[in-house]
């Protein structure tokens, strides 16, 4: 089990989106989420999310995976990012687990990354927060100040940029952690050969909210209702500004209307940026296949990465899982509460959930999905 050595309370209410933070000895007697030989082994995998950033003389060059082989890299100035590691790496699951308190609906991924000496990305802001802690090795990390920076050789499409000056300066070591909140530019250098582990955590831009009100919009056919207006401009070629403003109260109430809104943020934060790792069966599962092997003492197990989603005052029982809405009884709202805040059920929680014929409906349909797995 990873234990956080955090105050979370204190770290949501002093530093969570306002500013960054060094926490020494986070992990106490951290283990190695992976190896490296069996991180270098995923990134030959076509489906996984997988480059090696090589570091030149003020520039960088990204080579994406899958790779072969790392000979041709060299022994320094080189590191092998692999994106979504909790997709493909079962055992990655309770060092996320230490991190649920927050959101899962921010959530986004747990990337690993392989450093050799000198490796590193370069000086760069993301728009996302950003948990990033320290395995073997050595790594040397600087954080700058919010403001205004020059893109990195005048490119206005890059995230990295010209330099900052630090406001944190350490080398961390096995175990520490440090907090990025979005905007705040940083650099890592790797200083001995390295881990490293980041979890990202994202919320949706302006643009994805309003493509997905729409795109919901179209699917159920709704948001029909079209502009009236009891005045008309004296000027043929003038929109009047209470017509302006009238339009785009249509908006408004549609945006303000929960019934118009819920379902189009159930799906989109429940959906992974990333390729799950479905493990549906061979033959589906019926439920007398499902308790004949529950009766022999088969675990129930979430895929890593999957979202299951709920949404406060709901207007419909249902849960959000993968961008899609799955309704259910009302009779069946703990267990579904109970799927979707659990990783994995024991042998008698899987007997115990199977015992709701709906909720054994509901377990079947996310098996053959491969949305769940016994083990």
């Amino acid at each position: 089990m990873y234990s956080l050595n955090l105050d979370t309370n204190a770290f949501l209410t002093d530093y969570w989106q306002k500013k960054p933070l060094l926490i020494r000895n986070a992990f106490p007697n951290f283990e190695e989420i992976i190896s490296p030989d069996e991180l270098a082994g995923l990134a030959c995998e076509e489906e996984i999310s997988s480059r090696v950033v090589i570091t030149k003389n003020n520039d960088w060059q990204i080579c994406q995976g899958p790779f072969e082989d790392y000979d041709k890299f060299g022994d320094s100035h080189w590191q092998l990012l692999v994106q979504a590691l909790n997709h493909w790496h079962p055992d990655s699951a309770d060092f996320i687990n230490a991190f649920r308190f927050i959101p899962d609906w921010r959530f986004d991924d747990l990337m690993a990354s392989f450093a050799t000496p000198h490796g590193g990305v370069g000086a760069h802001i993301d728009n996302y927060d950003v948990f990033i802690i320290q395995g073997e090795g050595q790594r040397h990390w600087t954080v700058g100040e919010k403001g205004q920076y020059a893109a990195k050789n005048n490119d206005p499409t890059t995230p990295l940029i010209e330099g900052f000056e630090p406001i944190i300066d350490v080398v961390l070591e096995k175990g520490d952690m440090l907090y990025i909140p979005p905007g705040y530019p940083h650099q890592g250098q790797t200083l001995t050969t390295a881990m490293s582990y980041s979890i990202g955590f994202r919320a949706p831009s302006q643009q994805e909210l309003f493509s997905g009100l729409a795109d919901g919009l179209i699917d159920s056919n709704t948001g029909l209702k079209r502009f009236t207006s009891t005045s008309e401009p004296s000027i043929a070629n003038q929109v009047s500004l209470s017509h302006q403003q009238d339009m785009m109260a249509l908006i408004t109430d549609l945006a303000s209307d929960p019934h118009s809104y819920q379902t189009m943020l159930g799906c989109i934060l429940s959906q992974n940026r990333f390729e799950l790792d479905l493990c549906e069966p061979d033959v589906p599962y019926t439920a007398e296949m499902l308790i004949e092997d529950i009766e022999q003492g088969a675990e129930l197990n979430r895929i890593g990465g999957l979202k299951l989603l709920q949404l406060e005052n709901d207007s419909i029982d249902r849960v959000f899982i993968n961008g899609e809405a799955f309704e259910h009884s009302t009779n069946i709202t703990t267990d579904i509460a109970l799927l979707a805040n659990q990783f994995s059920f024991d042998s008698q929680q899987t007997q115990e959930l199977t015992q709701n014929k709906d909720t054994l409906t509901m377990i079947l349909t996310l098996l053959n999905r491969g949305y769940f797995y016994l083990g």
